[in-house]
């Protein structure tokens, strides 16, 4: 019911929408929706993170680089470095953290 809990407050929202579907002391899952134009701020994680994007397409900014990552693609995410999402068009993507 996570991801129907997501998709059901994007409706109204006017920023990212995010839930951790599970989570223990070695790792976090998290689902993230996003409308097109949504950005999620620059931030950085501090575990080993993959980013699966499984609707849509959202725009990764690492410093000065842009990679666009279409449906059914993922990305690694370094660690400790600052990185930022746009949504290109209405997504819904997972994290996999640790």
């Amino acid at each position: 019911m996570v991801i129907k809990e997501v998709l059901s407050q994007l409706e109204t929202a006017n920023h990212p929408v995010l839930k951790i579907i599970r989570s223990n002391e070695h790792f976090k899952t998290i689902v993230i929706g996003m409308k097109k134009g949504m950005i999620l701020k620059e931030h950085k994680t501090v575990v080993p993170t993959r980013l699966l994007v499984n609707e849509g397409s959202v725009i990764y900014k690492e410093n000065e680089k842009l990679t666009v990552v279409y449906k059914h693609e993922d990305i690694e995410i370094p660690v400790n470095i600052l990185h930022s999402l746009e949504a290109s068009e209405d997504s819904l993507c997972f994290l996999i953290m640790g």
